[in-house]
């Protein structure tokens, strides 16, 4: 098969199925895994695909279903621990800290050391997580519950974060495209814009299978974050990519600006 041809099989799967493994590809051309590695640099750096840990991304690959919060809880764990590790560095003494939902800010709910500090979360599983460390300054806005997240919205939520000002806010993402940081529900981006608005510094926590994908609502941009943290495998072209928007910590990495 002419390197032509290996290419343009490669990128019709990356964009038929929207994540492909090195793997299948290895198995479907019959070559080695140098070849694909170098096939996928390749087209990476011609833009026409996304290199993501143990595979490729197709550029156009949106979210169609959301997954349920055990789903999450089960992929990229490895990604999401380096990137919880560093951000959980970044919640200081004296601090008032919202805590958005997802499974990556619940690992790092984990991770933070009992300190006095102000932790205000509308997510459920994060304040199970830390209602032992932090008893006497824990809040949960309360609302009206979403299972799928673990998190509470809607009006009471909005009420209660409209009146509150964090000097940080840590919040993760289904999706990011461009400078468009999206998640599947309004009423869920709403409580986010809110909490991000009234916060003096922003951290946005990101592993690669977020990055190039879009899911319903955009409620947040790049360019008004402080912070993107993300994890040591997300490629060198992606980097340089959203680094013209915003700073990024990658786990592991010098921190581009």
């Amino acid at each position: 098969m002419l390197k032509r041809e290996r290419l343009e099989r490669i990128l019709q799967m990356v964009n038929t199925k929207g994540i492909v493994k090195a793997q299948e590809i290895m198995n479907s051309l019959d070559v080695s895994d140098m070849t694909v590695r170098r096939d996928l640099d390749e087209l990476e750096k011609s833009g026409k695909l996304v290199r993501v840990h143990g595979g490729a991304q197709s550029i156009h690959y949106s979210i169609d279903v959301e997954l349920t919060h055990t789903e999450k809880s089960t992929v990229h764990i490895d990604e999401k621990t380096e990137i919880a590790k560093l951000a959980a560095q970044k919640v200081h003494d004296h601090d008032s800290i919202f805590l958005g939902p997802g499974t990556t800010i619940e690992l790092m709910a984990s991770m933070i050391e009992s300190k006095p500090a102000r932790i205000i979360t509308n997510s459920l599983p994060v304040f199970e997580i830390l209602k032992n460390k932090f008893s006497d300054a824990l809040l949960l806005t309360g609302g009206s519950y979403r299972s799928n997240t673990g998190c509470f919205i809607g009006v009471i939520t909005n009420n209660v974060l409209e009146n509150m000002n964090f000097n940080s806010a840590f919040f993760s993402c289904n999706g990011l495209a461009d400078t468009k940081i999206s998640t599947s529900t309004l009423e869920e981006g709403e409580a986010q814009r809110i909490a991000l608005n009234n916060s003096h510094y922003r951290y946005l926590l990101a592993d690669g299978s977020k990055f190039n994908r879009e899911d319903f609502c955009t409620y947040y941009h790049l360019y008004n974050i402080d912070t993107l943290i993300t994890d040591s495998n997300v490629s060198a072209h992606v980097i340089e990519r959203y680094a013209v928007h915003t700073k990024i910590e990658q786990a592991g990495k010098e921190t581009l600006k």
